[in-house]
């Protein structure tokens, strides 16, 4: 069989064995719900459920795991945020968003769609000659939205410089940050930050699919977006008397109704534990960097010092050079990665993007880059 070499880490990370052994040992020995029983099973999902929420906080640099929200994804977290605000300030047309043609289609569609139907103004944050963000230009702001790092330039932004710039303008900003590429590569520090909101998914630091984490900076500030068990504190009357009426639970519970992805919550631990032993290797990247620059058909859109790396071929569109290498079993990402107007604002139809994890070996690199220049001519 063809080995595969997986180079496509900024999609989602494979799995250290350690999170696998863990949500194996909690699906055949500990499974039950959370918040829900009074049995043993149920005492170790609680625990469990809070240990992986203080470790989250921890890891990001909250001040407390009451900041931190269980969601499914960044997707549903970017998703949620846009609710959560306008439920809770009831935007109109008067309230301006800052939002960036960087941006992922999660971090930026919600609020397009909000501006549809609510009337919310949308302004551009520009973007400098190396498309890092650029806010010297932007003058009045109510909301801003920061991707931390873009999964097609794979350059970390000044986020706390950006917020620090946002609050000049508007001491009461609301800062949201789009964490879904950084959280992989650097150290994230949402205290220092001072964001409002943080959403990154487990998938892409090595915990499972269908989780991710929303940073609430003031959660009592907020009112939830969701409706379901597990979010109430107490209910007091009836619809037969016509005087029904609830109390919300404190944070995080107020954000969680439903169950919980429980599995994927079981792995998250080990995974950011194995994340923050195994530090990224960017020297993979600078490598295979110098190495494609050699290529005369190849065009490096990215920095040496980017943590992805993204080019373009002379007379070849991306899905078609996509489709060509993953023949070879080499596995990278062809297209628009979900960054439309980055690639518009780039004059490409696509770009082709390779991203390395702990896993991969310079024999890897080396392989991959021969396979290149066979499927090139060169």
């Amino acid at each position: 069989m063809k080995k595969t070499i997986y180079l496509d880490a900024a999609a989602s990370s494979l799995k250290p064995k350690s999170v696998i052994d863990a949500q194996m040992d909690f699906m055949e020995n500990h499974y039950a719900n959370s918040g829900r029983g009074m049995c043993a099973r149920a005492n170790y999902v609680d625990e469990m459920v809070a240990s992986a929420r203080q470790k989250t906080a921890g890891f990001i640099g909250a001040k407390s795991s009451e900041q931190i929200v269980f969601t499914s994804g960044t997707t549903d977290g970017l998703n949620r945020i846009v609710h959560i605000i306008k439920d809770s300030y009831k935007l109109s047309h008067s309230w301006v968003i800052c939002i960036s043609d960087m941006d992922h289609h999660s971090a930026r569609m919600p609020w397009e769609e909000l501006q549809h139907k609510n009337g919310i103004k949308i302004v551009a944050c520009p973007l400098d000659s190396d498309f890092n963000l650029d806010f010297s230009l932007v003058d009045r702001i109510d909301v801003f939205v920061i991707t931390a790092m873009s999964n097609v330039m794979g350059a970390p932004q000044d986020v706390k410089g950006l917020i620090a710039s946002a609050k000049q303008i508007n001491p009461n900003v609301i800062t949201i940050v789009d964490a879904a590429q950084y959280v992989a590569h650097l150290p994230i520090d949402v205290s220092d930050w001072g964001c409002d909101f943080l959403c990154f998914s487990g998938h892409k630091i090595g915990a499972d699919t269908g989780l991710g984490i929303m940073y609430i900076k003031n959660p009592d500030k907020w009112f939830p977006d969701k409706f379901g068990g597990g979010m109430i504190a107490k209910i007091q009357g009836s619809l037969a008397t016509n005087d029904s009426h609830w109390t919300l639970s404190k944070s995080p519970d107020k954000f969680e109704a439903g169950t919980l992805p429980l599995t994927q919550i079981a792995g998250l631990s080990f995974a950011i534990d194995y994340l923050t032993e195994h530090k990224d290797n960017q020297n993979l990247i600078k490598y295979m960097h110098n190495e494609l620059s050699k290529i005369d058909k190849i065009k490096i859109i990215t920095s040496p010092d980017a943590f992805v790396l993204t080019f373009i071929i002379d007379d070849m569109h991306p899905i078609d050079f996509g489709a060509l290498i993953g023949a070879y079993g080499i596995c990278l990402r062809a297209g628009t990665m979900c960054a439309s107007w980055l690639h518009k604002l780039m004059g490409y139809d696509g770009t082709i993007r390779i991203s390395t994890g702990w896993w991969n070996t310079k024999d890897e690199i080396d392989t991959a880059i021969s396979i290149i220049k066979k499927i090139l001519k060169v």
